[in-house]
């Protein structure tokens, strides 16, 4: 109902922006991008080892490709009704770029669709879409056409369910496992004491490529908490690869830390760091 109302007030599949919105995203993204590379820097980590995610929830196709020729590639959608609305837009105008956005179209797209993804892959690469927000079973196979990787795993009944679909598709599909480090009712994610069991479980799964955990920051103005939970979800990882469980060899990313807070994720270890509000903003829904 909420998802309905909302999307009667905003067409996400717009492609058209004004100059200066497209300036703004712009500037926007230089300036995140800046405060990325300056966090790595003084963490002592590498130049270029954190990757910048756009989250795109309510934002439309054309707000998103201002964001990527303002240099993003990597995006992530909350919503499976955003996916499917927005997609087709996105897979068309990326391709006439020079990308190929995430799984880069399925049998259903069409011909031209499907040769200029091929086109893209072969000339700037890949763009990766990810779903970042909760994502209900039945929602499992409108999506996956679409993006690449599910930030939001919680649970072995959820793990198993995208393995079917993606085996019976015949894809591999990319997961992180999501952790309630903050242990926040109000939060998604599996309880920190059973991200290990979890990991290792879905890492044994068909059709699923395990490739890391993701979290968020405690809800709270106090830094010293926000980062244990995050040096508690790095260290986690650790545990996991160090394990040798089959399947668990690819579990090296840490999605975490947002607009309010990625300099300390990053200085605890994150490679993606998902950011809305510094790119786009603040929402004018929910």
């Amino acid at each position: 109902m909420v998802m309905t109302a909302y999307m009667e007030h905003k067409n996400l599949a717009n492609e058209t922006i004004d100059a200066a919105r497209a300036g703004e995203i712009a500037g926007n993204v230089h300036a995140v991008l800046d405060r990325v590379a300056a966090a790595e820097q003084a963490a002592g980590r590498k130049e270029g080892s954190v990757r910048l995610l756009a989250a795109t929830k309510t934002r439309d196709v054309g707000e998103i490709m201002a964001a990527i020729d303002a240099g993003i590639r990597m995006i992530g959608e909350n919503r499976p009704q955003e996916v499917q609305v927005k997609a087709p837009g996105l897979l068309r105008l990326a391709a006439e770029r020079g990308f190929a956005l995430g799984v880069g179209g399925d049998a259903t797209a069409d011909a031209s669709n499907a040769a200029a993804s091929n086109t893209a892959a072969a000339t700037n690469g890949m763009i990766p879409f990810h779903l970042i927000g909760q994502l209900q079973s039945n929602k499992i196979g409108k999506i996956l056409p679409f993006v690449d990787t599910i930030e939001s795993v919680d649970s072995i009944e959820l793990a198993e369910k995208i393995a079917r679909r993606a085996v019976m598709r015949g894809i591999t599909v990319g997961v992180l496992l999501e952790v309630n480090e903050s242990g926040e009712a109000s939060k998604s994610g599996c309880p920190a004491s059973h991200a290990i069991d979890l990991a290792q479980r879905i890492g044994n799964m068909g059709g699923l490529q395990l490739q890391g955990l993701m979290t968020i920051g405690a809800h709270v103005s106090d830094e010293t908490t926000i980062r244990a939970g995050f040096a508690h979800l790095r260290k986690t990882r650790d545990q996991i690869l160090a394990s040798g469980a089959p399947g668990t060899e690819h579990c090296t990313e840490l999605s975490m830390g947002m607009t309010g807070d990625m300099e300390l994720a990053i200085a605890e270890g994150a490679t993606i760091v998902r950011v809305g509000t510094g790119i786009f903003g603040e929402r004018a829904f929910i």
